[in-house]
């Protein structure tokens, strides 16, 4: 079993900036895909952005390409998600994600909740303009 835990959260205006931290724990292998989610109240929850157990390969959703960045500590079992140039419409729950099931391979086309099965409680992300 993967316990992940999300830290980060919080107010900011438009064109703020905020990170997120993901602390992993329960796994021996460290090659598993993680990801960033979010939901925003009334919508379904979307995929924001990927990585690969190598960090090589990365995926952003078109929303937030260009504005947030993606990486992780694999030595320190951390997901890292850097938000720049916020918006309003960022605002949303986030939820940290990991799977295993691909050994850390082909990351960057597994996007959906699907394609994950180890959830964080998830962190509030709230911009206003």
């Amino acid at each position: 079993q993967v316990q992940l835990v999300e830290s980060g959260g919080g107010s900011v205006q438009a064109g703020g900036s905020l990170s997120l931290s993901c602390v992993a724990s329960g796994y021996t292998s460290g090659n598993m895909c993680m990801a960033w989610f979010r939901q925003a109240p009334g919508k379904e929850r979307e995929g924001v952005a990927t990585i690969s157990s190598s960090t090589r390969s990365t995926y952003y959703a078109d929303s937030v390409k260009g504005r947030f960045t993606i990486s992780r500590d694999n030595a320190k079992r951390t997901l890292y998600l850097l938000m720049n140039s916020l918006k309003p419409e960022d605002t949303a729950m986030y939820y940290c994600a990991a799977d295993l099931r691909t050994h850390g391979a082909y990351c960057d086309t597994r996007r959906v909740v699907s394609d994950y099965n180890y959830w964080g409680q998830g962190t509030q992300v709230t911009v206003s303009s």
